[in-house]
This record gives structure tokens, sequence and C-alpha cells, in this order.
């Protein structure tokens, strides 16, 4: 059994189609499926099953699948360790964050990050807070950013920022003329984010501070992005809660309007694995993070109604 191989196996089981993961590893098709015939005959074992023109794994497969991912995932790890030779002239920053500190936050530290070490690549992906913390306990990433601290016996959990939350409505909406009781709440239409989503997390938090059950919120849809459910509350579909950098430029434009009612600011977190020692190149990211000053995304002096 041979990396090449375990590499192929794991392009192919993930795309379940053979063609796809050759022309992904940049193969020749009958090199795949070498491979793959390789494994399986060396162990007597079938990996996939062929139905017509798909491909399944079988149980034997999806056992190997996470044994190769795990194997792949050290390999990578030796990789970045040698890489990080000669004062940080090669190497990758691997990095997984939640969407609202992805979109809004975290590229101005890319960024100048990428100035001050041009040769380092950075892979950056996004996920929901699970995923996030999911990534780093497998080693599929090493710095972590999400909303909110994340209770874990293997991660740990820094406060790196903080962020400014906001009700909002759209202009014509009763919320946006008149300062607003947190027992009215349950009194209008909300357009939330998914469940597992760190603003939704957080609100819901805000709320069960203030004494106010969130499951008594008249949920009217449920949106899996910042972006969409902004355009749902321009529109004036109900009231949402989002981070400020979000509608900033909703409310400066004068799509949105922020309701009179105050939530307490929420900490950005970064996560990494209590076990693992930070590499060069994540240690030196989180440096020149911490030079930064820190900023709210969006001043106070928005129009409340």
């Amino acid at each position: 059994m041979t990396l090449e191989q375990l590499r192929i196996f794991v392009a192919v089981a993930e795309r379940q189609h053979m063609t796809q993961a050759a022309r992904a590893l940049n193969l020749a098709q009958s090199a795949a499926s070498h491979a793959v015939a390789a494994l399986e005959s060396r162990h007597n074992t079938r990996l996939f099953d062929r139905i017509g023109r798909r491909i399944e794994l079988t149980e034997a497969g999806r056992s190997l699948l996470a044994e190769a991912r795990a194997i792949l995932a050290q390999v990578a790890r030796a990789e970045l360790a040698l890489g990080e030779f000669g004062q940080l002239q090669r190497g990758t920053l691997a990095v997984r964050a939640s969407q609202t500190i992805a979109s809004y936050w975290l590229p101005y530290h890319l960024v100048r990050f990428r100035r001050a070490y041009p040769a380092i690549d950075i892979r950056l992906k996004i996920g929901n807070t699970a995923q996030v913390a999911d990534a780093i306990e497998t080693a599929e990433a090493e710095l972590g950013f999400v909303e909110g601290a994340v209770t874990s016996a293997h991660l740990t959990s820094t406060a790196v920022a903080r962020d400014q939350m906001l009700v909002v409505v759209a202009p014509g909406h009763p919320w946006a003329d008149a300062p607003l009781a947190a027992n009215a709440l349950v009194g209008g239409d909300w357009v939330l984010r998914e469940q597992g989503s760190g603003t939704r997390s957080a609100f819901e938090q805000a709320l069960a501070q203030l004494g106010v059950a969130p499951q008594r919120l008249n949920v009217v849809l449920e949106l899996p992005s910042n972006e969409a459910v902004r355009a749902a509350v321009e529109a004036g579909l109900g009231a949402t809660a989002l981070s400020a950098s979000v509608a900033a430029p909703s409310l400066e434009a004068g799509l949105l309007r922020k309701v009179a009612f105050p939530l307490r600011d929420r900490e950005f977190h970064s996560l990494r694995h209590k076990n693992r020692d930070p590499s060069r190149i994540a240690a030196a990211f989180l440096a020149l993070m911490a030079a930064t000053r820190p900023q709210r995304p969006v001043p106070d002096g928005f129009p409340s109604g």
C-alpha cells in the first residue's frame, strides 16, 4: 500500500466517481482505476460496489477511508514541518473559520500576513462552529476562528476580537421607530441563520440572558448565509440579528434600520489543539494578529429609528 494509492482512493471515495477523481488528480482514468484495483487485489477485499455507472463505498471502503484520511493528514503535517525551514520561506497556513469571521474580519489579517510572508500558502475553508472545531481536532487545519468560546477537552479557545451584534429591520417595520422591550421580541417575525451558526447561537444566548426563551421567537425563515438573511430582511420579511460588519453596507445605504435594542458584544475566538505545539507559521500569524489594534467592525453611530 502506497501513499499515492491512498490519495487516489480518498479522491475516488469523496467523489464516488472514478473519472472525476482522476481529473482532480491530473491522472489518466486508467491509472486511478489501477490504483484502486491494486488495493482491492492485495487485500482480497472490495472497496467499492459498482452500481451501473455509479460507485459506492463498501463497509471495508468506509473503514479504509477514515484511516486513509488520518494517514494523509499525518503526512501533510510532516511535509509542513519540513516546509517551515528557511525562515518561513515555505509552508502552508491551513485555517478554518465560521462564515461571518471568514467574510468580514479574517481577510484583513490574512492580507497582512500574506504581505509579511509572501512565500507562505494560505488555505482558508469556511464551516460552522462544529465543523471548524472538528477540523482542528482531526488536524485538517491548524487554526480555527469561531464566534464564541468552544468547550472541548482537546482544544484551546482564546478570545481575539469583539464583535457588535445588532437587531435590524427594513425601514418600514414598526420596530424601526421606537425603543423595543425584550418581551416584545416574541411578537414579531424573525429571519435567522441556521441552527449551529455562530450568529444564531450568539443571539440565542443573548436572549436567554435577557430572560427571553429563544424557542418563543416566531422564526418564519432560516437561511444558510448572512447575505441571504440580510436580503430577506431588506425585502421586509421580519427582523434579524446580525454582526454589525454584515449589516453595515445596508445601514449606510438606508436599506436597513438599527432597532433600539442593545445586544451585548460577542467575542471571536481562535482555536488550536492543546496537544500540538503551534507551527512557526501559525505562531507568526497569531503574533501578527495580536499586534493589530482591536477594532469593532461598526461604530454605534448608525441610525436606530
